[in-house]
């Protein structure tokens, strides 16, 4: 790839005098190997989410199991709004510093973001520690002590949790993903696997099954901070970099309420569903989520590299690698991710039904979720592409437009529908958040995604692997037989075409780059 360097004094050097070394190449080069890392790290915390619920799902019932996701509903929605954005903040000022100062910024960077996400969460643990009317509203079919024990529970782990991300997002602003996979996507699903287990053969209950799942927070909090120590010595930069808070509030605080309705938007079904349904019926939406969860691992992968890359690149000037990269990540998640989508459409009671008894009813909730996940992937990662420009409060209105459809149509239908009624309310929210943000991302950053070979890469995932997934399904039906054919078919064709047609997608310059050696994360 040719090595596109930021106009500045000189030859390679930004106006600050910081070097770039090879910033377009070596930007491509470090997502390509992040987004494989992340990409395992992905597949790890699928495979043991899946456990989870299974076991959850097994020993305690759907009854049970749908209390427990009720709670993780609501904890994760708190502690993801509690950060107040600052994660994603550090994410975009500690890459940006690292580009202007090479690190000397940081230390003030972290005392603006730590400290208000501290007090945030340390009163939020507190009501929910003083509202004892609040647990039996959010888990009426549990046992008032118990339900209040889950509650007690979540006000001691949400502090440590809240800080944990944010210190997580400083790590990532370094250009490592390491750090977050191996605490969120490895670390914690293993844990909360392995604690679990013993806990639902012996001694099943709500309550403990709730503290296995927390318990693994409190060495997440350790490995961040060891993580992120070391990062500030590798790099310590020179000069005095001046005060930013002005700066990071202005940016964090329109990203803290749409980060809460990003978050809400996942686990807000399940909520309404235990709240409006059956608890039943919310471990059975609880098992669709991880399944589209589950297909958009490469996206959430190539996110987690691509973010830093994004906003180093367009601190230093150099609009043009930036909308390159985009483009490309855009073509590999929606390269290889429309296939898992197009399956999970064609054979829905099939996979269902690996959850257990009764699951397979959740089929129509999992095809509309199935056909709005390929407008999300089919867009890449727009909205990081905004928020790495700065662009938060854009963010933040579609995240709220999208969030308003979302409960506006959930009120209504899941009553009515049930499940199938909280998929269809997050399908719409899916396609609007995700289509909005592509228009703003080719209007406001003038970032074109959709080419000839995107083009061809729609062919490739979405035509080829549709053909045989959905003529499997009029010969064999939604069974086994017939949904292994469809893989395999599937595989076959995607292969074939993914190989004839390599060079215009893309697909070598991305392995390729895996395999190069010399490119840095980060200076």
């Amino acid at each position: 790839m040719t090595d596109v360097r930021p106009a500045g004094p000189g030859s390679g050097t930004t106006t600050t005098g910081v070097q770039h070394k090879g910033v377009e190449g070596g930007g491509v080069r470090t997502t390509a190997r992040g987004s494989l890392f992340a990409l395992a790290g992905s597949a790890a915390n699928a495979v043991f989410g899946f456990l989870l619920v299974a076991v959850v799902t097994q020993g305690l019932g759907a009854r049970g199991a749908g209390a427990v996701f009720t709670a993780v509903a609501a904890f994760t929605i708190l502690s993801n709004a509690l950060k107040l954005g600052a994660d994603t903040a550090l994410v975009r000022f500690v890459s940006q510093d690292l580009e202007l100062t090479g690190g000397a910024g940081v230390p003030g960077l972290l005392r603006t973001a730590v400290l208000p996400a501290l007090v945030a969460s340390g009163a939020g643990a507190a009501v929910l520690l003083f509202s004892p009317g609040l647990a039996g509203r959010l888990l009426p079919e549990l046992d008032p002590g118990q339900a209040g024990t889950v509650l007690r529970l979540c006000a001691v782990f949400l502090p440590v949790t809240t800080v944990t991300l944010v210190l997580l997002g400083a790590t990532r602003g370094y250009g490592s993903v390491v750090p977050f996979v191996g605490v969120e996507q490895i670390g914690k699903p293993v844990l909360r696997v392995l604690l679990a287990v013993p806990l639902v053969l012996w001694m099943p209950s709500v309550s403990g099954v709730w503290a296995a799942w927390l318990l693994p927070g409190v060495l997440g909090a350790v490995a961040a901070g060891i993580s992120l120590r070391r990062s500030r010595r590798t790099h310590p930069g020179t000069g005095r970099p001046p005060p930013r808070a002005r700066e990071f509030w202005a940016f964090a605080g329109p990203r803290a309420v749409s980060s809460l309705f990003d978050i809400a938007a996942v686990w807000i079904g399940v909520i309404l569903l235990s709240v409006l349904g059956t608890s039943a019926e919310a471990g059975v939406y609880t098992a669709i989520g991880r399944l589209i969860t589950a297909g958009t691992l490469l996206q959430l992968a190539v996110r987690l590299a691509v973010a830093p890359q994004i906003s180093r690149l367009l601190a230093g000037g150099d609009r043009s690698a930036a909308q390159r990269l985009h483009r490309l990540s855009t073509r590999w998640i929606a390269l290889f991710s429309w296939p898992v989508f197009v399956l999970l459409a064609a054979f829905p009671r099939t996979v269902l039904s690996v959850f257990g008894t009764g699951f397979a009813d959740g089929a129509p909730g999992l095809v509309a979720l199935a056909v709005a996940a390929l407008v999300n992937v089919g867009v890449g990662n727009a909205q990081t592409a905004l928020l790495m420009a700065g662009r938060s409060v854009g963010n933040l209105a579609v995240a709220g437009s999208a969030f308003v459809v979302q409960v506006g149509s959930g009120v209504w239908l899941v009553p009515r529908y049930g499940v199938l009624g909280a998929a269809v309310s997050w399908g719409l929210a899916i396609v609007v958040d995700n289509g909005v943000s592509a228009l703003l991302v080719r209007r406001r950053l003038g970032f074109r995604t959709v080419d000839r070979a995107y083009l061809l890469a729609a062919l490739t995932g979405l035509g080829a692997v549709s053909c045989g997934a959905f003529g499997m399904r009029a010969v064999w039906g939604d069974s086994v037989a017939g949904a292994l054919f469809a893989i395999v078919l599937a595989i076959g064709a995607f292969g074939a075409l993914v190989w004839r047609y390599r060079l215009p997608l893309g697909v070598g310059e991305f392995f390729g780059a895996l395999r190069k050696r010399g490119s840095e994360n980060s200076r």
